[in-house]
């Protein structure tokens, strides 16, 4: 998969991020994370926990709709 795999990716990765549940978004970050680190020849256990915390520090961002 080239760049263009990787750009539906991310697309997909900040869909997950409009879950509306801290969990949601912890679960779906941390899924996009290892995605992405595999692909990108990464560690996919270091790539879910960046998405992890991407994903429930994300609740927290102007913008982007609340946590509930």
């Amino acid at each position: 998969m080239g760049k263009f795999g990787l750009i539906v990716l991310l697309v997909a990765s900040f869909g997950l991020a409009a879950c509306d549940t801290a969990g949601g978004r912890v679960a779906g970050g941390a899924v996009a994370g290892a995605v992405v680190a595999d692909l990108t020849g990464g560690s996919r256990t270091t790539g879910a926990l960046v998405g992890a915390v991407a994903g429930g520090v994300s609740c927290g961002i102007n913008g982007l709709p609340r946590c509930r």
